[in-house]
């Protein structure tokens, strides 16, 4: 092992060579602290400026750990890297060169070959299960996974939003060297490797940075999660600055996706991790950040992250294609395809619109290119937040949905799938978590209280039939089964295989430099959306989620790379785009042809 000096991390315990470990803990609010190791020992830590403890001594790899504070807590290392089983039981000091990596030359993929698929680990059976899919992911077409976060949390099984751990990969999923092991062989395969990691918020239950570190938090903002974190303090940013940089040094994940920036109180953080990732990452690799923000924030875009999830376009598309217009889809009730149109031209449907609830929301995003946004018709929230979490094949007409799937994955923007959306997975993806007490008791309630607002769990007698997010079988019925099993899940599979093959040939060579030159409105959920491609090529898709058909001027002179259903041609000669249809065409031209519909 390489020595490495105490400065090279800043919290938590760092290996110094083979038989040494410094211990720092930034304790502010604590006036003595001590490291407790599973042999016996007690250490007192030496305190130093501005709140911090810090020891060095001999304490090799594998060394399971405690701080206690004041004589009257124990506490596991809030940068503890892993733990020996849940929350309450010891941080394992890691050396993190213990793993030897087998694909050392792999520098990732360029972003706008990004195809997205996003899982939970857990429910696919820890890191070593979800390596059993990689060969069959990178067959399908998909060029990266995204993992919903890590971070240590109560219990076994949770979406991974309440982690309280941000540096330790969970427990019941596997070792940090298994989850290296993951990395290496989705590299193997091709795969860029994305995480998920949630700098907003801790979970309720194991944070005890209240204690010692009250300086962690901001009492004069909140956020949905309780105090927001602090992050006008150096102490507080270099924890989280430092996480990202661990993830995507010492793991080698190729990218991260930051949870709901939107509750970051402090924009210039992101700013400056995203300058210290460019700095310090090895310019040769690929590194992708991207971020999920309600704000719409088009500035933020512009400088160090490459995309955001684009939920208005979700949103669009969830109610042409099923109708609903409850709750947070309200927004979406009134001029659908109009605002699809807009998301498909200019990125952002909300760009200083105002919401239903009066505010203005959004920044414009039309000088954005396409590979700004990242779209999907389904992800974790979209299904997990429904009370029963169906699946959207199991709520929309099934050739409108394979229309709507031509869009999302042959569009310039970037597409995301959602585990089992490949082969239209029967199983729900359901909220779930392990909590015990009263806290399990709380989160029962607040997770059916969440949909008073939608007409179908007005009654709460309806409500109380909501699955219990804390008793096992919920979890157990959230893990899908990815097997093409009947005829209508295989050609759902080979849908997916062909339009990706049609991306990756036809799309992806041409998508550096791409640009949006508009969408019309050709009626009711139908749409053409136009886009001159890198090459100077122009990519056209027309769009018709209705079930009447619309007037339509075919393109002429063109190269049809898709058309759903098959063959289109004969109503495409009589000028009009049946209902549930997708036309998908290239040309060179270098003038736009007629369209027969409202220009957006």
């Amino acid at each position: 092992m390489t020595s490495r000096t105490p400065e090279t991390w800043t919290h938590g315990a760092v290996m110094l060579d083979e038989e040494h470990t410094r211990f720092a803990l930034w304790a502010p609010d604590a006036f003595f602290v001590s490291v407790e190791l599973d042999t016996g020992d007690s250490i007192p830590l030496l305190p130093q400026a501005d709140g911090w403890f810090m020891i060095q001594t001999r304490c090799p790899a594998g060394t399971g750990y405690r701080y206690n504070i004041d004589g009257e807590l124990e506490v596991p290392d809030p940068a503890s890297r892993a733990q020996a089983g849940d929350i309450d039981r010891h941080s394992v000091v890691v050396d993190p060169h213990a793993y030897s990596w087998r694909h050392t030359q792999w520098s990732g993929r360029p972003w706008h070959e990004a195809v997205i698929y996003e899982l939970h680990v857990g429910a696919l059976g820890g890191f070593n299960g979800v390596e059993q899919h990689l060969a069959r992911l990178a067959g399908l077409g998909v060029t990266a996974i995204e993992l919903m976060p890590l971070a240590q949390f109560p219990g076994d099984r949770n979406w991974g939003y309440d982690g309280v751990l941000p540096y330790a990969p969970q427990a019941s999923y596997g070792t940090p060297e298994q989850l290296k092991h993951l990395i290496d062989s989705a590299h193997g395969h091709g795969l860029s490797v994305i995480l998920d990691v949630v700098y907003n918020h801790f979970g309720p239950d194991g944070n005890y940075l209240h204690r010692y570190a009250k300086g962690f938090f901001r009492e004069d903002k909140h956020t949905p999660w309780g105090a927001a974190i602090d992050f006008r303090r150096r102490e507080v940013r270099d924890f989280f600055i430092d996480n990202a940089l661990m993830w995507l040094l010492e793991y080698r994940f190729d990218g991260l996706r930051l949870d709901a920036v939107h509750a970051i109180e402090d924009p210039d953080f992101l700013q400056e991790l995203a300058a210290r990732v460019r700095e310090q990452v090895d310019p040769v690799r690929h590194v992708w950040l991207t971020v999920e923000n309600e704000h719409n924030q088009a500035s933020l875009l512009e400088h160090g992250y490459d995309a955001q999830w684009n939920d208005d376009g979700h949103n669009a598309l969830h109610v042409l294609l099923t109708g609903e217009t409850d709750a947070y889809y309200a927004d979406y009730a009134e001029q659908p395809t109009e605002q699809l149109a807009r998301c498909l031209s200019q990125g952002f449907v909300f760009q200083g619109h105002i919401n239903r609830h009066g505010e203005s929301r959004g920044e414009p995003s039309g000088h954005l290119p396409p590979s700004a946004f990242v779209l999907f018709l389904q992800n974790h929230d979209q299904i997990g937040n429904r009370a029963l979490g169906e699946r959207l094949h199991q709520l929309a007409v099934p050739q409108a949905l394979q229309a709507a799937t031509a869009l999302l994955l042959l569009s310039p923007m970037i597409p995301l799938l959602f585990m089992g959306d490949e082969v239209a997975a029967e199983q729900p993806f359901l909220f779930f978590t392990s909590h015990h007490g009263e806290l399990a008791e709380l989160v029962r309630e607040g997770r059916r209280s969440e949909f008073k607002a939608f007409s179908a769990f007005a009654d709460p007698q309806k409500r109380e039939q909501i699955p219990d997010p804390n008793a096992a079988s919920t979890f157990e019925a959230s893990r899908p089964s990815l097997e093409s099993q009947g005829p209508e899940q295989q050609a759902h599979e080979a849908l997916y295989r062909q339009l990706l093959k049609i991306r990756r040939e036809e799309i992806v060579p041409r998508l550096p430099g791409a640009q949006a030159l508009g969408a019309d409105v050709l009626g009711r959920g139908a749409v053409s959306a136009r886009w001159r491609l890198g090459d100077g090529s122009v990519l056209r898709i027309d769009l018709n989620l209705s079930d009447q058909p619309v007037a339509h001027s075919a393109p002429e002179e063109v190269r049809i790379l898709f058309e759903h259903p098959q063959p289109l041609e004969g109503l495409l000669q009589q000028g009009v785009l049946a209902p549930y249809s997708a036309l998908v065409s290239l040309t060179q031209a270098t003038t736009l042809p007629n369209i027969t519909g409202e220009r957006l």
